[in-house]
This record gives structure tokens, C-alpha cells and sequence, in this order.
């Protein structure tokens, strides 16, 4: 993973913890229900930016350099996995 992609879902992580945090916080001071679902839709939210950017990542770089390399094996490899993440994803 590159440095700077790195760099930045680690902040973005670091964040949602909190997020994560004050949710559990929420729910130990019973706060109302949709404040806590909204809170937990903003940090699923987060999550998704940083998948987002990790697939973002991975197509960049690993794909990019199965493709680049020639080999048909890992081309193909490099393919169904993000095949099935992104199957993950819809699903």
C-alpha cells in the first residue's frame, strides 16, 4: 500500500474509532434510538470511504502491476479477487 493511502485511512480509522466510541457512550447513556442509528449510518459511512480507498489502492497497484507483469496467473488471480470483494460488497 503506498504511503500516502496508508497515511490517510489510518486517520480515517482513527476517527471512526471515536465514532465507534461515542456510540457505545449512546447506547450506556440511553440516548435516543435514531440518534444512535444515525451516528452508527455516519461511521458505516466512514468505513465504506475507506474500503473505497483501499480497493481504490489495490487496483492501482496490485492489479495494475498482475497486469503489467504479463504473468495470465496472476492477472486472473488479481481479477477474482476483486471480483469477489466487490461481489461482497453488492451483496
Amino acid at each position: 500500500m503506498q504511503n500516502d493511502a496508508k497515511d490517510k485511512c489510518l486517520r480515517r480509522l482513527s476517527r471512526i474509532e471515536g465514532q465507534v466510541r461515542g456510540i457505545a457512550r449512546m447506547v450506556a447513556e440511553d440516548r435516543y434510538c435514531i440518534d444512535i442509528i444515525t451516528q452508527i449510518a455516519a461511521a458505516q459511512a466512514a468505513l465504506r470511504k475507506v474500503e473505497g480507498e483501499l480497493l481504490q489502492n489495490h487496483v492501482s497497484h496490485c492489479v495494475e502491476h498482475a497486469i503489467a507483469s504479463g504473468d495470465a496467473k496472476d492477472q486472473r488471480q488479481k481479477v477474482a479477487e476483486l471480483m469477489e470483494v466487490l461481489n461482497r460488497r453488492s451483496g
